[in-house]
């Protein structure tokens, strides 16, 4: 059917004349007409807005009717109910509590159904309704039934096994004690068991990475059991994988394993085998997945091993200082922190390579820059720079002070508002590296000049 199809129109239903011809299909007594207005339903609603006036139409009374119905109108339903529910903290109590709960009654039921599918809709549909009212579905027993239920879902070979692992990954995403219990079922066992054997299938593999970053993106002990597994190569294979989403996929893994102190120190990421192929993102034509490896890198280069030779050696830093100055802000902030990062805690060859490859007037320039968020990270990027020991103060000097000038002009020009958000983090760690300077009539001389300028701005914080 057509509103099956992501290129169909949007159906405007703020509309009262479509929503009653909405009503109509719902009303029919043909499965095929009231899953095409169940399909209209989940294609279109996306807006708060939209959520509302179906449920003040009445729409949700009669999905929870078709609910009841055969299967084709129960999981149809199901799903349209998913989208109305959706982020939705308005409608959902609503909805739940209608005649003593009969809607929330009937998805949990629908959870032990015989059809895959069904399962899968009344999990998913339970997910929506855990991130929108939590108190509903709270409790450990549920929740981890949950659990249970999609990760036996992984097991079917078609459709349902493809979205199985995106809908576990929604349920544990940002919630330490899922992911807890996710690991206490086994979950990493079985995803990783499925990686192995998934490869075929791209929105498969893009599920699986998708949920193996979000149970480890917390607990040391899924990130110890990923790598205890042997899983760590195939996660960096999916680097190099022709699909956009894997690629995203696998680097947002690799962030959540990098995450680890511990797997830092053991050297796990700074090896040409993970290293080449996420530089080589940085080439990406999708800003997401440069973005994405950017995020991984990040987390990488701040290595405890003493091996970010390795990533100079491969280029990593000429890449990051290009792309600090790229047309994207958020390529830019993101270059950079990555580029803060190396330099935390580095040797003074390390730091000169990247202040080589970035150079100090074009530093100067990205503390200026128009995005508070690109100016941050440039004043970190300079506060791990001058960080150490008191010869590390020198890159301040480079060119005549030209980093020095752009950071005084900032604090002269912008507003207090900027100021107080961007500056003040970096002042302290900054004033304290400045401290220990030999360059004696320089740094009193800076110090000087906008002594004035820091009191002002202090005294209104």
């Amino acid at each position: 059917m057509i509103y099956q199809s992501k290129l169909a129109p949007k159906y405007d239903f703020l509309d009262h004349q479509n929503l009653e011809f909405l009503l109509s299909l719902l009303n029919s007594k043909n499965d095929n007409v009231t899953g095409l207005g169940a399909s209209i339903i989940t294609h279109s609603c996306q807006t708060s807005a939209e959520q509302w006036a179906l449920y003040e139409a009445g729409v949700f009374q009669k999905l929870v009717d078709l609910i009841g119905g055969s299967v084709s109108q129960r999981d149809a339903s199901l799903e349209s109910l998913t989208a109305i529910i959706k982020n939705n903290h308005e409608v959902t109590p609503k909805i739940l509590e209608f005649e003593n709960g009969r809607a929330l009654n009937l998805i949990i039921k629908f959870t032990i159904d015989k059809s895959p599918r069904t399962r899968l809709l009344a999990c998913a549909c339970l997910i929506a309704v855990s991130k929108t009212s939590s108190r509903y579905v709270e409790g450990i027993e549920l929740e981890s039934k949950l659990i249970y239920r999609l990760l036996e879902l992984l097991e079917d070979p078609g459709q349902v096994g493809d979205e199985a692992s995106f809908a576990l990954s929604s349920l544990i995403e940002e919630k330490e004690d899922l992911q807890k219990l996710a690991f206490e079922a086994n979950a990493i066992n079985k995803l990783c068991f499925h990686l192995q054997n998934g490869l075929s299938c791209p929105k498969r593999l893009q599920g699986i990475l998708q949920a193996l970053a979000n149970i480890c993106s917390k607990l040391e002990i899924c990130r110890s059991k990923l790598l205890d597994l042997q899983a760590f190569d195939l996660v960096s294979d999916a680097l190099r994988h022709d699909c956009t989403d894997i690629r995203v996929a696998a680097c947002i893994c690799l962030r959540s394993l990098s995450r680890s102190v511990k797997n830092l120190s053991a050297g796990y990421f700074m090896n040409e085998t993970v290293i080449i192929p996420l530089l080589q993102l940085l080439h990406d034509p999708s800003i997401s997945v440069q973005l994405a490896a950017l995020g991984a890198i990040s987390n990488i280069v701040i290595d405890f091993t003493r091996r970010k030779s390795n990533f100079i050696h491969c280029g990593g830093v000429k890449l990051l200082a290009e792309l600090s100055m790229a047309m994207d802000p958020v390529v830019r902030s993101h270059s950079l922190r990555a580029l803060k990062n190396l330099t935390f805690l580095a040797d003074r060859k390390c730091k000169e390579v990247v202040l080589s490859e970035i150079t100090a007037s074009a530093l100067a320039s990205l503390i200026r820059d128009p995005e508070s968020a690109v100016q941050e990270q440039a004043l970190a990027l300079v506060r791990n720079l001058v960080d150490g020991c008191v010869q590390s103060v020198d890159y301040a000097f480079t060119e005549n002070g030209i980093i020095l000038d752009a950071i005084g002009r900032q604090l002269q020009y912008a507003s207090k508002a900027e100021i107080g958000n961007v500056c003040t983090k970096q002042h302290c760690k900054w004033q304290q590296s400045s401290k220990g300077c030999s360059h004696g009539s320089t740094v009193s001389t800076w110090r000087n000049e906008h002594t004035t300028i820091y009191h002002e701005i202090f005294a209104q914080q």
